[in-house]
């Protein structure tokens, strides 16, 4: 058994490819191998902005032999198939073939042919540059004179089997066993023997080729970076994954910046310094608030400690800084009132008009839901004309990602109402599963509006989204309204709000948020086939049975159902139903069926008032009034009794608990 190393190195891949590159190098790799007949094990993956790698332990030094019988013509078949045959097989006469008897076709020739085996160095010599020509990179570039595509240009290819080099050239670059390490640390090239060398050069020559050690490196130094300056730091998965990417070793510096930029909104600042320079944002223990101060991670040990880097890190944020600041003095200059206008000349969508007319909407729409959300409608109106100004504003032109943040600050700046102010930044919200939804009326009300409005628009003119894509991100609008709607208890039908295409499209995602929420999925199924309409109270329904259903009354109830419901199905497929019968108790006679029909009657009485009070864990207890007399009915009374009557109104008894238990959901859904 053998060990396969591979490394491509080329110029710095973009930190955005690596993760996706280093996994779709292993599963092409592994399905290649496997295709050849080469079982793979467990597979070693790595990446660093130069290098794409891989190592697998424990190959076959070659693959096994297989034998596969291929069959030819008939017994007396005309010579030519026999000829054609014999030259198909590889064999000199028909002779070595044998014959092999079918019962229905009758005898046919068979030969026993002997696949041999593969060298795994062979497979590989094919495999690999067939990867390197066909890989599935987002975006890929040619260099020089060449044909071949990388995602940058490419260097070496460092291939090695059982501690020998797999020999093959692709596009003038030939195989070896060289690779380099540290761009500027380490850049002399070194020869490996295997894995462990290959790691222990690599570290030696300031590579870290493990994205995960790289990313605990990063985390470590700034924290204790902070620790040490009473400075705590603002954690940004995203940030550490894509910084990690871009140093081979990672080295974290403290820098820092004017305190005067600080009179900035905090969140340009952080935007500064995480998109346009990658920096991590810090917080002053001792105020929680934003400090002066920025993490880099450089790719550099800096003989300095850092300082002269932390510096000319500082210079260019100032400039960045300094441009925001413009940008916000600018923007004060002008109300976002007097901005509305310009609105009318941004197209929304060619066929629903500009922002301007979807903000014209949005205001009578947030008009009309402000009273069933609980909002003052002058003040909802007030903030749907408002929450779209900011869009033409120098701050948000620069930075799109603060578009309804920066419309809070502009509308505290022109002396608006804080419900005003507060609702332009959360129209928008949530934007997706990790965000907040509103709860102030205000913002509610906007926020509802400006989705509903989307919808609406985007499916009036069939741009619906479909399997494939959603464009739109109506998907995301739908779920926002639901979340919205459950979190804030919200009380809208949707039949007042949306045509019969969107309600069935918000019923689809509230199942899909449901099933996400981690219900089940037949219970779901069960409070759905009913004819409600109001998000909020199926999601009751839902939520209420499922934990109904997992009690030892609710097992036993569905349980009882079950059986009841099988002998109303077994009648109707007779046609014996014919949905008129009502149970009476003047044929009632055993006191089993007379306690069911008691236990019936009070129910209805009792469920009644728990649906209209909406009260579905009240509407389940009284369901369990139902357990021992359908138990004791099913027990012992004859449903079929030759007296019709009888039989009739043992029916109707069952009809009538079928009928009633609808009135929540439909049990036939639900699982047994």
């Amino acid at each position: 058994m053998s060990q396969f190393l591979l490394e491509i190195f080329s110029e710095e891949i973009p930190a955005r490819f690596q993760k996706r590159a280093s996994e779709d190098l292993a599963k092409m790799v592994k399905d290649g191998l496997e295709k050849a007949g080469v079982t793979v094990g467990e597979i070693t993956n790595f990446v660093a902005p130069r290098r794409l790698g891989l190592c697998i332990e424990n190959l076959p030094n070659e693959t096994p032999d297989v034998k596969e019988e291929k069959k030819g013509p008939k017994v007396g078949a005309p010579q030519p198939a026999i000829d054609g045959f014999i030259r198909a097989a590889g064999i000199s006469s028909i002779d070595e073939a044998k014959v092999v008897s079918d019962p229905k076709k009758g005898d046919f020739y068979v030969v026993e042919i002997i696949k041999k085996g593969a060298k795994t160095t062979d497979i590989i010599k094919e495999l690999v540059p067939s990867i390197v020509r066909n890989f599935p990179w987002q975006k890929s570039m040619r260099w020089g004179e060449g044909t071949l595509r990388w995602v940058r240009p490419l260097h070496s290819i460092l291939c090695m089997f059982n501690g020998e080099i797999v020999d093959f050239e692709i596009d003038g670059i030939k195989s070896g066993n060289v690779t380099r390490g540290h761009r500027f640390h380490a850049p002399e090239d070194f020869t490996v023997t295997d894995f462990a060398d290959y790691q222990a050069k690599t570290r030696a020559a300031h590579v870290l080729i493990d994205r995960e050690e790289r990313k605990q490196s990063i985390m470590a130094q700034a924290q204790k970076l902070c620790a040490d300056n009473g400075l705590e730091l603002i954690e940004d998965i995203g940030l550490l994954e894509e910084v990690c990417g871009l140093v081979d070793e990672p080295f974290v510096i403290l820098g820092q910046m004017d305190e005067a930029f600080l009179d900035l909104p905090p969140e340009v600042i952080r935007l500064t310094l995480r998109i346009n320079q990658k920096y991590f944002v810090v917080n002053s223990k001792a105020t929680g608030k934003l400090a002066p101060y920025f993490i880099v991670v450089s790719n550099v040990n800096a003989t300095d400690g850092g300082k002269a880097i932390a510096h000319g890190n500082a210079r260019v944020l100032a400039a960045r800084l300094n441009d925001a600041r413009y940008f916000w003095d600018l923007d004060r200059k002008t109300t976002l009132e007097a901005r509305v206008p310009k609105l009318d000349t941004i197209v929304f969508h060619q066929k629903i008009g500009s922002i301007g007319d979807k903000v014209k909407r949005v205001v009578e729409l947030a008009g009309e839901l402000a009273p069933i959300v609980g909002a003052d409608v002058e003040l909802a109106k007030r903030a749907a004309l408002l929450c779209k100004a900011d869009l033409v504003t120098e701050m948000v032109g620069e930075f799109p990602e603060l578009q309804g943040v920066m419309g809070r600050y502009y509308a505290k700046n022109d002396q608006e109402t804080a419900d005003v102010a507060n609702a332009i930044a959360e129209h928008y919200k949530p934007v997706g599963p990790s965000d907040y939804a509103p709860t102030n009326p205000v913002s509610i009300a906007v926020a509802l509006a400006d989705k509903f409005d989307s919808l609406v628009s985007f499916f009036a003119i069939g741009e619906k989204p479909t399997g494939s894509g959603d464009p739109y991100a109506l998907r995301r609008a739908a779920l926002g309204i639901i979340r919205i709607i459950l979190e804030n208890k919200v009380r809208m039908p949707l039949t007042s709000q949306v045509n019969e295409e969107l309600q069935s499209f918000f019923l689809d995602r509230l199942k899909v948020f449901l099933k996400d929420e981690g219900l089940e999925y037949d219970v779901i199924d069960a409070v759905f086939a009913g004819a409600d309409d109001d998000i909020y109270r199926i999601t009751q329904k839902v939520k209420t049975l499922s934990e109904f259903l997992k009690t030892e009354e609710g097992k036993t109830l569905l349980e009882g159902y079950k059986r009841a419901s099988n002998i109303l199905k077994a009648e109707e497929k007779k046609g014996a139903l014919d949905g008129t019968f009502v149970a009476s108790a003047q044929y009632l006679e055993l006191n089993a069926e007379k306690a069911l029909f008691s236990a019936i009657d009070t129910t209805k009485a009792a469920l009644a008032t728990s649906l209209e009070n909406e009260d579905y864990v009240g509407a389940m207890k009284t369901f369990t009034l139902l357990r021992d007399p359908i138990f004791d009915f099913l027990d012992n009374v004859l449903v079929n009794d030759s007296d019709e009557n009888k039989r009739k109104n043992r029916l109707a008894l069952l009809c009538d608990l079928r009928q009633m238990m609808s009135q929540v959901a439909d049990f036939e859904c639900i699982r047994g």
